[in-house]
């Protein structure tokens, strides 16, 4: 169930793409742009598929070799039409001219999971080849010239973006758990544009420590904040200052948020339809919204694209199955059944489409296609990208173990504090 599901999924960056520039569209909806993290998860689902026999290695040099040379020769300056600015890029690229889309910001975290698809790609592909050398040296050109020191805009912290119109973004990456662990361990560990490992610990000091349904965590509500660093980074045994003092590793702590989203959906304080012990996964997701509508005497407001979580919300009633395969490595003995449930019960599941749906609602009075309510009508690379890699990781540690001989990542980690494990051995 779980290879045909990688298999299908897959299937999403071998056709969402601009064969020119390598580009991934952020989602198949008609006219979509290229997201620039779903770039980034598709390098690392190419490697994915070479072993796993989806694509040859000789294919996925080429459309590996395709991105990077579209985005190192692609142009970079404060204008407002680059696809680029300090080695950072647009959250949302022209999926035709490799431009700025809509306005959107030069996004560090984006970056980050782009960089970390370039580092897998370095990693991985090492043979002594004309080919696979150059996926090297341009893999490691691009992620030299991230200017990660500019980013922090004289501050202790790492911005979350930059528009040439008006400067540098309000939020910073300073409050609380999130996925930026990826971001502050290779803006760490870069050898040419460090932040001081100061930067790290100034966010780490806000992480929130909770006990919920009995159960002790770093607190976050969406169940990607959980995942996303984790597509790369193995966190199994190794510790951080922080680790240190509340006694388990962010692994550990991503099992216990998984439990805690189940036991949510298990009590369903809010009384949405489906909940239950395989009708679970509250995370960044598309829904029916936004909308207001009584159901059944209740008055419920429906949001679209929004980073739900639990159990303090936002909750609409939608659920994402792919948050839930995400969680796969760190407690399978849930989400297996989960998985099952939504293929076999709730017909989620459509091989033609590129596997999952990324979102479905049963609670909005709106029926389409499926009897259990509404589906989200798109695919989404963000979601189809967590699907293959953290199968293979539950497979095979396949991401893991080729990141771990990244130096640029273990030095990252070692100067933002983290020990023990693979990290000492």
């Amino acid at each position: 169930m779980l290879g045909d599901l990688q298999r299908v999924t897959f299937e999403y960056f071998r056709n969402e793409v601009n064969p020119e520039t390598g580009l991934i569209a952020d989602k198949t909806q008609p006219g979509a742009a290229s997201s620039i993290a779903a770039v980034g998860l598709g390098i690392s689902a190419y490697v994915v598929a070479v072993e796993r026999a989806f694509l040859s290695r000789a294919d996925a040099i080429e459309r590996t070799l395709t991105i990077l040379r579209f985005f190192h020769s692609s142009r970079q300056g404060p204008e407002a039409d680059t696809t680029g600015y300090k080695g950072f890029y647009y959250h949302f690229l022209d999926m035709q001219t490799g431009r700025r889309a809509w306005h959107s910001e030069l996004s560090t975290i984006d970056t980050a999971i782009l960089m970390a698809g370039m580092l897998t790609a370095r990693s991985y592909f090492a043979r002594d080849s004309k080919e696979e050398t150059e996926i090297r040296e341009l893999a490691d050109r691009l992620y030299r010239r991230v200017d990660w020191k500019w980013a922090l805009n004289h501050g202790a912290t790492i911005c979350h973006g930059w528009r040439p119109e008006s400067g540098f973004l309000a939020y910073r990456w300073d409050r609380g758990y999130s996925e930026a662990i990826i971001l502050y361990t290779l803006a760490i560990g870069s050898p040419t544009f460090a932040v001081d490992p100061a930067s790290y610990r100034a966010w780490t000091s806000t992480f929130e420590w909770r006990k919920i349904y009995g159960v002790e965590q770093v607190y976050a509500g969406p169940l990607f904040i959980h995942q996303m660093s984790h597509l790369w980074l193995d966190f199994r045994g190794i510790h951080d200052d922080f680790n240190r003092k509340t006694g388990i590793d962010y692994f550990e702590n991503s099992r216990r948020a998984t439990h805690v989203q189940r036991q949510y959906a298990i009590e369903n304080p809010l009384g949405f339809v489906h909940y239950g012990e395989n009708a679970w996964g509250f995370t960044a997701s598309d829904g029916p919204g936004p909308a207001v509508r009584k159901v059944h005497g209740v008055q419920r407001t429906f949001f679209d694209y929004i980073a739900r979580g639990a159990p303090f919300g936002p909750d609409d009633g939608t659920i994402a199955p792919w948050a839930v395969v995400a969680s796969l490595p760190f407690a399978p003995e849930i989400v297996v059944d989960t998985i099952r449930h939504a293929i076999e019960r709730l017909n989620l599941h459509d091989p033609r489409r590129h596997g999952f749906d990324a979102s479905y609602n049963p609670t909005y009075p709106e029926r389409g296609r499926n009897p259990y309510g509404w589906v989200s009508p798109w695919r989404f690379g963000l979601n189809q990208g967590p699907i293959v890699l953290m199968i293979e990781n539950f497979h095979s540690e396949f991401i893991w173990k080729i990141i771990r001989t990244c130096s640029y990542i273990a030095d990252g980690l070692r100067r933002a504090g983290f020990r023990d494990g693979w990290l000492d051995s």
